[in-house]
């Protein structure tokens, strides 16, 4: 497996990551705790060193972050692992949780996530969300009390903008920003630049659609009753058709160099930037071994080519309700 530097400080991580999020919500009724530690020992043994979960992903028990700390135990020193805060998960709404991102929340999520995680550090520890309540600055400053103490090494935003990146940064260095970027969602480009001045590294999280870009997808209804995908509005009809067509003209495209077009979309990724790393999800060991293999793709100007010609906007939907899309500023 290729590795590759996130941002000026020196994270180094796999060119592949593994984002945990579906071991334990939003696709349905989560894995086995059995199945869900092998998927991840699988990826950890094909050279994925790239471990992502969240406070929230666990619904505040921790679940996730204990399932993940489990699975790595044994190479605990081998891999990067991030997690992050800044969800207000006592008090639920009719649209999800509010923020915090007090400086006593973070303090008190940070050391949540090391029991949790079973370790004495935390490698990347993100803003899940930006809190217009808590100034930008208050958070960097909280974050880079927690490094300084030792309990992290890196500082992470998640779907933040560029004017709180660079008011972040100018507190404590900003290693990386992670915001969801695919074949399907090509708005965040519009950033990079600030991430290139700044020597900021960049995590694609849903880098396969929220699984849509792996031929599979069903319309919206016929997932259980909890997954996301029966609201989000790339499976909503007029949208879905398009989406399936375009994902089999990049399947058709992806067989021509011997690949699956989920290897071809994260091959695609991996060309936007050096500094760029995908963290496709999956409950499946199957799947992370074809997922990893996309660090083998090669995609020549003509490829990249025919893949604008057939999304050359991204795909059809908006990623979230307005409600639910981040503001970023």
């Amino acid at each position: 497996m290729q590795h590759r530097t996130l941002g000026s400080r020196g994270l180094e991580v796999s060119a592949i990551g593994y984002g945990t999020m579906g071991l334990t919500m939003a696709y349905g009724p989560g894995s086995g705790e059995q199945e869900a530690i092998d998927t991840i020992q699988r990826a950890h043994d094909l050279g994925v060193t790239f471990f992502d979960t969240a406070e929230l992903y666990g619904w505040g028990t921790g679940s996730n972050e204990i399932l993940l700390g489990k699975a790595v135990n044994g190479f605990r020193d081998e891999v990067v692992l991030a997690t992050k805060f800044g969800f207000d998960l006592a008090n639920r709404t009719e649209t999800g949780f509010g923020l915090n991102s007090r400086p006593d929340n973070i303090r008190k999520v940070a050391d949540n996530s090391l029991r949790h995680l079973g370790t004495d550090h935390i490698d990347v520890l993100y803003q899940h969300r930006v809190d217009p309540e808590v100034p930008i600055e208050d958070v960097a400053g909280t974050v880079k009390e927690l490094i300084d103490a030792g309990k992290v090494k890196y500082f992470g935003l998640s779907e933040a903008g560029p004017e709180t990146i660079r008011k972040a940064h100018a507190v404590q260095p900003v290693s990386v920003l992670q915001t969801e970027y695919s074949l399907f969602e090509r708005d965040v480009e519009q950033l990079f630049p600030t991430l290139d001045e700044l020597g900021i590294g960049f995590v694609a999280y849903s880098p396969l659609g929220r699984g849509f870009i792996t031929g599979t997808a069903k319309p919206a209804g016929q997932y259980d009753e909890t997954d996301m995908r029966n609201f989000d509005l790339r499976w909503q009809p007029g949208n879905f058709e398009k989406n399936v067509e375009a994902v089999e003209k990049l399947a058709d495209l992806a067989a021509t160099k011997g690949a699956t077009v989920s290897q071809l979309a994260l091959a695609w990724l991996l060309t936007r930037g050096e500094h760029i790393v995908p963290i496709p999800g999956t409950r499946s060991a199957k799947r992370v071994e074809e997922n990893s293999g996309a660090a083998e793709v090669t995609l020549t100007e003509a490829d990249l080519t025919a893949i604008d010609r057939i999304l050359p906007r991204g795909g059809f939907g908006a990623r979230y309700p307005d409600f639910a899309t981040p503001d970023w500023i």
